[in-house]
């Protein structure tokens, strides 16, 4: 009966992920297929061919965003994306909606960011109980001179969905930098602790410095004084 159960088990690890995968790519795909919308109807392949073409709308997004870049990041640009701006500022339901999205599109996004780039070990949810988190921001301006040391802003996710999640500010002495990467820890977020990414730390890293007399019967520390 165990072996029955872990052939089981071993099935379900095999085709679970697959599956996952296979739904997912299937709804990204068919999302961004909605891009063809744009097209006139009589240019679509339903009315040149006779028959859809799966994926032709991934390449007409991903062809929509390059182009969107390339305009935004030149001058002519920039002077359209300002005016849009200032149109989305004046809108009072909207503009709260659209700042925000934009905030946090820069500051996921954008490389001159250091907003989630460092997964953080942190004691919460009370001293004695650690919690990944993701640092958002090390200048806190007010909140960091009202606190008189130096802080941190750090979001900690929920789990099994890490768009959720709590903003606290922590002294930095109290955080410790993880060596694992961002992707890492989603993972280990998502899959509720299962998923561990492997760590080879340096076991001698952080051993005193030793020395053994001759006889081979004491350690002798490098910090001792000469008699």
């Amino acid at each position: 009966m165990k072996r029955f159960r872990r052939y089981i088990v071993a099935g379900i690890l095999v085709w679970l992920p697959l599956g996952l995968t296979i739904l997912l790519l299937k709804f990204a795909i068919g999302l961004m297929d909605r891009s063809l919308l744009l097209v006139p109807e009589r240019f679509r392949p339903e009315a040149l061919l006779g028959f859809p073409i799966p994926g032709l709308g991934a390449l007409l997004t991903v062809l929509l965003l390059l182009l969107t870049g390339v305009l935004a990041a030149n001058f002519v640009g920039r002077a359209f994306m300002g005016g849009w701006e200032s149109l989305m500022d004046r809108i009072p339901v909207v503009r709260s909606i659209y700042s925000a999205a934009k905030n946090f599109a820069e500051i996921v996004f954008s490389d001159s960011s250091n907003a989630f780039k460092k997964v953080l070990l942190v004691e919460y949810p009370r001293k004695g109980i650690y919690s990944l988190a993701f640092q958002t921001s090390s200048q806190l301006g007010e909140v960091q001179g009202r606190t008189g040391e130096e802080v941190v802003g750090c979001f900690v996710p929920t789990t099994p969905n890490p768009t959720s999640g709590f903003i606290i500010i922590v002294p930095k002495k109290d955080v410790t930098t993880l060596d694992m990467e961002v992707d890492e820890a989603l993972k280990m977020i998502i899959s509720l602790g299962v998923v561990v990414p492997r760590w080879r730390a340096d076991p001698t890293g952080e051993l005193p410095f030793e020395e053994t007399s001759e006889k081979g019967s004491e350690p002798i520390s490098a910090n001792a004084t000469e008699d």
